[in-house]
């Protein structure tokens, strides 16, 4: 009764609370972590053929380099509560930022492809702790009646980074080498270092739980399998091939033994139990269907304008200028709004949105007017805003501070398994599109259709979250 009556207060008196002036220096340091993690991402993507062919690996190969980053992330993502109590979250963040940034200085060093694929894995589960981290801190200085605007903040680094990544990568890639897309990081790291050593909160870190090995091997190892497998999805085309079903049945197994495991503990490694809370579960279900429209998208997107349309790596990157500035705009607006309103009525209208823009891409013709398409993807950018990270804010306020370490991490593990579940979808559609003998657009306009369809469901599971905030 206690969070539902703070969850009540928040609606009422987010008009009227001001946010002090120390919590957004808190948040301008956290989004430097926030950056990094998904520039870097996009920046890897663009370039990994020119780094296949610098180092004289093989595409299979140097696919690792991406895959291993994802599957480290999903390993440290499940440990990364109990580190935040054992150590605090501030030091957690400084460390991992920490290694983030040398980690990225070492890859761009790599003799050759071994080396890099480990140093990437190195670096996935430094990211894996980064972000959760900069949430908590940030969840934690906020307070729920000041979520929505605050993570509104983190929210642009989430969805303008992705879409300028293109671009800053075709630029980089054009006039330099490819090593200058991991020491790109270092002026990052180097400023969100100095400015946490010197803003962001201390304490914390006086749990003495000792780490839960088997534990961690069942959720870690299952996570990582679930995403592993997911993407196999990409390379083979097909659901049922072996390097797809039985990692993926493996990874769910794993994580069948972990929640049976933490529910009969009294200190397990991540607390599952929080899914108990209605409006925590509810929100991180509605955002596993938007993960996975919005990281669907993301992906689906740079492959519409190069394999339909034949751009180039900058070409492209500014055709996706607008769907960045979209969610750049409307990001704080909604950060006010999900403050206002709860933040289940502003997704269930925002994925609403994401589908009603994303939708008249499956009827277009591979010749549609340039402008039409920029004015779609302005206006997706503008609805994903309102879409995913309401639901964040609402999952992360409906918590007791205590337990947002445990919280941001199965928010982020929910969101990242989504976010697989959209990328195989768009696999899936085109390779099948590709097998039957449709036209290439067809398979592009089908895959729109079923990002769609996951955006509806999200605005779906919304309401669910919409009915609990409205009886509290």
């Amino acid at each position: 009764m206690t969070q539902t009556r703070s969850d009540t207060r928040t609606f009422e008196t987010a008009d009227t609370e001001k946010i002090p002036a120390h919590v957004w220096r808190t948040a301008g340091v956290v989004v430097f972590g926030a950056i990094m993690g998904m520039l870097d991402t996009s920046l890897v993507n663009i370039g990994l053929h020119t780094i296949g062919a610098d180092l004289g690996a093989s595409l299979a190969t140097i696919q690792w380099v991406a895959s291993g980053y994802l599957l480290a992330l999903g390993v440290s993502l499940t440990v990364c509560g109990w580190l935040a109590r054992r150590v605090g979250v501030t030091r957690l963040w400084l460390g991992a930022l920490i290694a983030f940034t040398v980690t990225s200085t070492a890859c761009a060093f790599a003799p050759d492809a071994g080396w890099l694929i480990g140093l990437r894995i190195l670096q996935g589960l430094a990211a894996g702790l980064m972000i959760p981290a900069g949430q908590t801190i940030l969840g934690q200085a906020a307070g729920p009646q000041r979520m929505g605007r605050v993570m509104g903040v983190v929210g642009i680094a989430v969805v303008g980074a992705p879409a300028i990544g293109p671009t800053i990568g075709g630029l980089m890639l054009a006039h330099w080498s490819w090593e200058w897309l991991f020491l790109i990081n270092i002026p990052f790291g180097l400023v969100g270092l100095a400015l946490g050593l010197r803003y962001l909160p201390r304490g914390g870190g006086t749990a003495t739980q000792p780490l839960d090995v088997l534990g961690l091997v069942l959720a870690g190892g299952g996570v990582s399998a679930v995403v592993y497998g997911l993407s196999e999805i990409g390379v083979t085309g097909s659901v049922t091939s072996l390097s797809v079903s039985l990692p993926v049945l493996l990874g769910l197994a794993g994580l069948a033994g972990f929640l049976v495991r933490a529910l009969r503990s009294t200190l397990p490694l991540l607390d599952v139990r929080l899914f108990g809370n209605r409006a925590f579960s509810a929100a991180t279900t509605a955002g596993f269907f938007a993960g996975g429209a919005m990281f669907g998208v993301m992906v689906l997107l740079p492959l519409y304008f190069q394999e339909l349309h034949g751009t180039g790596l900058v070409r492209t990157g500014v055709n996706l200028l607008g769907f960045g500035l979209g969610g750049v705009i409307m990001l704080p607006l909604g950060g006010k709004l999900t403050d206002r309103f709860g933040g289940g009525s502003v997704a269930v209208l925002g994925n609403l949105a994401v589908a009603a823009t994303v939708l008249p891409l499956a009827f277009l013709p591979v010749d549609a007017n340039g402008f039409l398409v920029q004015s779609l993807l302005f206006a997706a950018g503008l609805a994903t805003a309102v879409g995913a990270m309401p639901l964040v804010s609402a999952a992360y306020a409906a918590v007791r501070r205590e337990q947002l370490p445990d919280a941001t991490a199965l928010v982020n593990i929910m969101q990242r398994v989504g976010g697989a579940v959209g990328v195989a979808l768009v696999a899936v559609i085109l390779s099948r599109a590709t097998a039957s003998g449709w036209t290439p657009v067809s398979g592009y306009q089908l895959a729109f259709a079923g990002l769609a369809a996951l955006s509806v469901a999200a605005s779906a599971a919304s309401t669910v979250l919409r009915s609990r905030q409205r009886q509290s």
